[in-house]
């Protein structure tokens, strides 16, 4: 075993479908003697270091074996060493050998085995092969990192040596393959998670797959998170029971099931959308709504605020007890997470809706968490749900509550309305001496979660316990346009409706898939590999029909979609 090629690149941008990519995927070899860092080695730095770098992705390996099998299935004989995307090429330590946590002496230096390649799809790039990242998973040949023990020096030619074996023996190919194939067998779950060596990501997603069993999950829990697959397909008809004025522009809608049984209960944060028929000649809406009452009530409660679209119209000025909606099982992920950590709920406006539903959840089986409840409105008139927050408080007996009018009327007293007039800032986040540890759920217009993640994150939270729920004005990174429908002929395919982005339109065949008609769309939407493999693209799927190219590995969760290799079949909403 040993070194043949040391392969090191500084970020650049490239342009890749109109965009500006920055990527570190092209690595070029150089001599002599390499120093290396506990994250990376000299002369070299990843682009994406929330997906590539890091103490346990700090140098990428890939074989000669793979690349020499590669050149033989894709029949090219121009690949060279680092286009892999690897800091080391080698000769040995083939992904079916190396396991998880097995030690290496290279030069002067020592490394550990942490984890399989990340899929993403700018391998596919740098080897002009568009589905490569499905191809190494199904190929049994990712490659993996290496975690730096002991920094050094080392260089082409050197020998490899290896100095200690990774508990429970599982190789990178077999790591890989229980994270993204199909088959996800307890017992292996159980032995992968007993090696400390094992990154912290890998750890969680084997954790959400072990648990996705006793929760009832479809779909990979490992690479979605385990929610409960949706309490019915489509959209089904509700009752309107009440209908009541929160506040001057926010009326809220009590549904109940039209045979009058109790509905299926929800998770806390979740939202349903409804299917609207504004007028006997216009083609129905759609528009989605968080709910904001009780999770197990067997109803459900939506509140809307009065906008100029017409679906807000006809809800606040037609619809009336007793009339019918077609409304979608509750779905989504932005819902309470299953610790004991402090809980902070803030929002803005409208956005109160989901947080609500979550203190909700909160004062009806309260778990020792302490929980700030830290909400905006204009003035009193527009502070919706007031009192019902107040009978909250009263279950929650250790609630911190904040309130901030940003322009209190005159009648409005501080201290008695409210507490705070401006906008939520980090000087008042700081007075209210939030824990580091706390989970922070926000709700709001763009602005108001951009100024409040900031913030939040000057203050101490860390990104990842920061959880946001957009649903209006989506602007997708690196475009400054709203939701649109896709410029040029409309299409005569099946109907395609982004629920959230409150855009339909006709398919047209000059997609490949549905998320590059999201893009088109300046539809927001999240995505890694666009081959179906790391399944971060995963969307709700609320009506219709698709087709895959390529198949993904592992099928998406009942009722969801896998928009990067998926086409509409039949008319289909999608809750983007």
């Amino acid at each position: 075993m040993r070194v043949l090629s040391v392969n090191v690149s500084m970020p650049l941008e490239i342009e890749w479908k109109g965009q500006l990519v920055k990527t570190s995927i092209f690595k070029s070899p150089v001599a002599g003697k390499v120093i290396v860092r506990r994250l990376n080695l000299e002369g070299d730095l990843q682009s994406d270091q929330l997906a590539h770098g890091g103490e346990h992705r700090a140098l990428m390996v890939y074989q000669k074996e793979s690349y020499e099998y590669w050149r033989t299935k894709l029949q090219r004989e121009d690949l060279h060493y680092g286009q892999f995307g690897e800091n080391l090429t080698v000769e040995g330590l083939a992904d079916a050998d190396v396991c998880i946590g097995d030690r290496y002496k290279i030069g002067t230096a020592i490394f550990e085995v942490t984890q399989p390649r990340v899929t993403c799809y700018k391998v596919g790039i740098s080897l002009g092969v568009p589905e490569m990242p499905a191809l190494l998973v199904s190929n049994k040949r990712p490659g993996f990192y290496f975690r730096v023990i002991q920094e050094g020096e080392l260089t082409a030619g050197d020998e490899i040596y290896k100095i200690a074996d990774g508990p429970e023996g599982m190789s990178v190919a077999e790591i890989d393959a229980l994270l993204y194939s199909s088959q996800h067998p307890a017992d292996k779950l159980s032995r992968a998670l007993k090696i400390p060596a094992l990154s912290n990501g890998w750890q969680l997603s084997f954790r959400e797959l072990a648990a996705a069993v006793d929760q009832g999950a479809t779909g990979n829990a490992g690479l979605t998170g385990a929610f409960p697959p949706p309490a019915w397909k489509g959209f089904r008809e509700l009752r309107v029971r009440q209908i009541k004025q929160e506040s001057a522009d926010v009326r809220s809608f009590v549904l109940e099931a039209a045979d009058g049984a109790a509905l299926p209960g929800f998770l806390p944060g979740q939202h349903v959308t409804v299917r609207i028929t504004v007028g006997p000649d216009k083609p129905k809406i759609l528009r989605t709504y968080s709910l904001c009452g009780p999770p197990d009530d067997g109803y459900y409660h939506i509140a809307v605020k009065l906008e100029e679209g017409p679906g807000s119209i006809y809800l606040h000025q037609h619809l009336q007890v007793g009339d019918i909606l077609e409304v979608s099982a509750p779905r989504g992920s932005f819902t309470l997470a299953a610790n004991n950590d402090p809980v902070i709920l803030l929002s803005a406006g409208v956005g109160i809706t989901p947080l609500l539903g979550m203190l909700y959840a909160l004062a009806r089986k309260p778990d020792g968490r302490e929980v700030w409840w830290i909400h905006s409105a204009r003035d009193s008139a527009h502070h919706s749900f007031a009192h019902e927050i107040k009978e909250l408080s009263v279950s929650l007996p250790g609630l911190h509550a904040v309130t901030l009018y940003s322009r209190p009327l005159d009648m409005d007293k501080a201290g008695g309305h409210y507490d705070y007039a401006g906008h939520l800032n980090t000087d008042i986040l700081r007075g209210l001496h939030i824990p580091a540890t706390s989970n922070c759920y926000l709700c709001g217009p763009d602005s108001y979660l951009t100024a409040t993640t900031a913030a939040l994150t000057a203050i101490g939270i860390a990104p990842e316990r920061i959880y946001k729920e957009l649903f209006d004005n989506i602007v997708s990174p690196g475009s400054a346009k709203a939701p649109h429908k896709p410029i040029g002929a409309e299409g005569n395919g099946p109907l395609v409706t982004f629920t959230k982005s409150k855009i339909s339109f006709a398919w047209d065949n000059r997609f490949n898939n549905l998320l590059e008609a999201a893009e088109a769309c300046d539809v927001q939407a999240r995505w890694s590999c666009r081959t179906g493999v790391c399944h971060r693209c995963e969307s709700a799927l609320l009506d219709g029909q698709v087709s895959y190219s390529p198949e993904p590995l592992d099928a998406p969760a009942d009722g969801n979609v896998l928009i990067c290799c998926a086409r509409p079949e039949t008319d289909v909403s999608i809750d983007l």
